[in-house]
């Protein structure tokens, strides 16, 4: 094929792709002096990809497979703006082959690797058969074309559980299951294809030997048109959740330098399989002995700032020059390693409750500085919302470092100066995490963060002595901030009274818990707090999203956020949700059950799961809905009858909607 219908230079690029990645991309392309087209759906019309491309096209309703997912729109955008090439990020339509060549045919530059080779090589059982035919070592499993559940069930049998049913079009952990015994894996199968079918239009399996205690290894790979395929070290990505990545790193600490030498060497072998063209990423599985490929991302990874990190390498200009039809400027013995990096994914999700995405408006976004070996990449900004029809993805946090030690110590104090409110995010189990002496001294497996989940979740410390008098700090410099409105106030400064000294009570409780009490003595004199039979003399002093507060000499630091009568604080002992208790009473709450089946985000139902009139075990399932491309099982929350199923498969619910109906057994 005529290579300038590949590769050509142009000036300006449609990203078809949302939310951080879509931001990356516009922002290199845009410093290239290219003109940039964004792509959104009716529930991204304000999105932050948005405002910083040139110009937005509309490309239909929430769902993904009207909007990001339409080939036919996606090219009919590129057409109404003039766009010459189009980058597709990562997920959507990114590892797409009918994509790639459908810009092809509209005359676009697809900035990433050809139709054939992403066929070649974005199958799972079709890249294994490759890497076997060209000596890549492989994990044992059966990557055939036939998918009866009776060939996956024998194939499964001759392998050997525990294995994992895999989708063979997938990635991010969606459409993959873990199956230890022959009875799991009929339900295993069913579940992974529905869910790979609905992740990436194509329910095909393939089964492999699951490799106990597994370390995952990637190496990041580029090539250009004119024959230069080059390796960019390797990524240690073993902490993860449910097959999805949660942090990563590199270099790989696990590796020493001969060892990184010959899977990097390997991980060119794969992509030299297919002449390759374009970034993408060979992964590795690792027993502690020996590795074996997994499979090739065809695309630029989510991962990839550590990498250009410690090789000071930009992938995305890499990319677009390689589109251009431009030579690699470097040659593989030319790239050095400098340093370490480690990036966290920041995710609008609950890890105390089974890590359940969350939705709403984001109403305080505060993220550090990009100073001192700190990196961010975000997709939102304060006031945007985040909706239930896409990846929980906010942000990634990433920090360099000379070494490994103060990049993890770097990274989290990154996470602790973060304060993301409106929604429920997972940086408090991130900066967890990232304390944790295992994951310091690299003792772990893909299946650390399963087993460590009790202590990476637990509940957060009760507020103490400090807490509560920021508490107090924190109503009194809001009341000051709205009194100063008033030109004429006297309340100018929570002290000030006409004669005399006085007091003010504050009462504060953490969720159902017991009210703690402080009182505030001001007038005359300085003003104190008092708890029990403490006395402290306090001052504050005001500052960007919160204040220094100093009681009896000692300063600190306070990040505030106050939401009517929610106060949430950050001290040097951690996070904390307090609500301050109304002075004049009338409170009201309301008590919701544990025993509630209700939809916990607006979702589809896709599996029934339990009958009317059956008994329950608690714990039963009862129904699978897809909430933000991910399944969700809803079991019985005790033993009983299933009295009512108030859906059906195929309903769209709304957050809060009742499901089922359980009774107890007994009643």
């Amino acid at each position: 094929m005529d290579r300038s219908k590949l590769y050509r230079r142009f000036r300006t690029l449609l990203i078809a792709n949302r939310g951080e990645i879509a931001c990356r991309v516009i922002r290199t392309a845009r410093a290239m002096g290219l003109r940039t087209v964004a792509v959104y759906s009716e529930a991204d019309r304000d999105a932050m990809h948005v405002a910083l491309a040139d110009e937005a096209v509309l490309l239909g309703p929430a769902r993904a497979r009207d909007s990001y997912l339409n080939v036919e729109r996606l090219i009919e955008a590129a057409r109404k703006t003039g766009a010459e090439a189009v980058h597709p990020g990562y997920g959507f339509l990114s590892e797409n082959a009918e994509f790639a060549q459908a810009c092809l045919e509209a005359g676009l530059v697809f900035v990433g690797p050809t139709a054939g080779m992403m066929t070649a090589m974005g199958s799972k059982s079709g890249s294994k058969a490759l890497m076997e035919k060209a000596g890549v070592p492989l994990v044992p499993g059966y990557h055939g074309e036939a998918q009866d559940e009776a060939t996956l069930s024998k194939a499964a049998d001759r392998i050997g559980f525990p294995i994992l049913v895999k989708a063979s079009a997938g990635g991010g952990g969606r459409g993959m299951r873990i199956v230890r015994s022959a009875a799991e894996l009929g339900p295993a199968i069913v579940s992974a294809k529905r869910e790979a079918l609905a992740a990436f239009g194509d329910d095909r399996m393939l089964i492999e030997k699951y490799v106990d205690n597994p370390r995952h290894i990637e190496v990041q790979v580029i090539g250009d048109s004119h024959g230069n395929l080059l390796s960019l070290f390797e990524r240690e990505c073993t902490l993860q959740r449910r097959h999805q990545k949660v942090i990563e790193e590199a270099p790989s600490p696990t590796l020493n330098a001969a060892q990184r030498d010959t899977v990097c060497a390997a991980a060119r072998k794969a992509a030299g399989a297919v002449n390759y063209v374009g970034a993408g990423t060979i992964e590795f599985v690792s027993d502690g002995r020996d590795v074996f490929f997994i499979e090739m991302n065809t695309r630029l990874q989510v991962e990839h700032p550590v990498t250009e990190l410690i090789s000071g390498i930009d992938l995305v200009e890499w990319q677009l020059r390689v589109a251009f039809g431009e030579a690699l400027p470097l040659k593989q013995d030319q790239i050095r390693l400098n340093g370490h990096a480690v990036e966290a994914r920041v995710y609008a999700e609950n890890p105390t409750k089974n890590f359940m995405p969350s939705v709403g408006r984001i109403s305080t976004w505060r993220l550090p500085a990009e100073t001192g070996g700190l990196r961010i990449d975000a997709g939102y900004r304060e006031g945007d919302t985040v909706s239930p029809y896409y990846d929980a993805m906010l942000a990634k946090v990433i920090a360099w470092a000379p070494t490994r030690d103060v990049a993890i110590e770097r990274l989290n104090r990154g996470l602790e100066e973060s304060d993301v409110r409106g929604i429920v995010t997972n940086i408090p189990f991130l900066s967890a995490l990232m304390t944790h002496p295992k994951v310091r001294a690299n003792a772990i497996d893909t299946g650390f963060i399963e087993r460590e989940l009790a202590v990476l979740t637990q509940a957060a410390p009760a507020p103490g002595e400090l807490e509560l008098c920021a508490a107090v700090a924190a109503i009194l410099n809001d009341e000051r901030q709205a009194a100063r409105a008033q030109a004429s106030s006297p309340w100018q400064t929570f002290g000030w009274q006409p004669v005399g000294r006085r007091q003010r009570n504050f009462a504060f409780r953490v969720g159902h818990g017991p009210e703690q009490k402080i009182t505030l003595n001001y007038g005359s004199g300085p003003a104190t707090l008092v708890i029990g039979e403490r006395e402290l003399a306090f001052t504050t002093t005001a500052k960007e999203g919160g204040f220094d507060l100093t009681l009896d000499g000692v300063k600190s630091s306070v990040a505030a956020v106050i939401d009517g009568h929610e106060l949430y604080l950050r001290t040097r002992n951690g996070r904390f949700d307090l609500h301050w208790v109304d002075p004049f009473g009338g409170e009201s709450e309301e008590h919701v059950g544990e025993d509630k089946i209700a939809a916990p985000l607006p979702g589809t139902v896709v599996a029934v799961l339990a009958v009317e009139g059956e008994n329950l075990e608690k714990g039963a399932p009862i129904l699978t809905l897809e909430v933000m491309k991910m399944e969700q099982t809803l079991r019985a929350p005790f033993a009983g009858v299933l009295k009512s199923i108030r859906c059906k498969v195929g309903d769209i619910v709304q957050e809060g909607v009742e499901l089922a109906v359980v009774e107890p057994s007994g009643e």
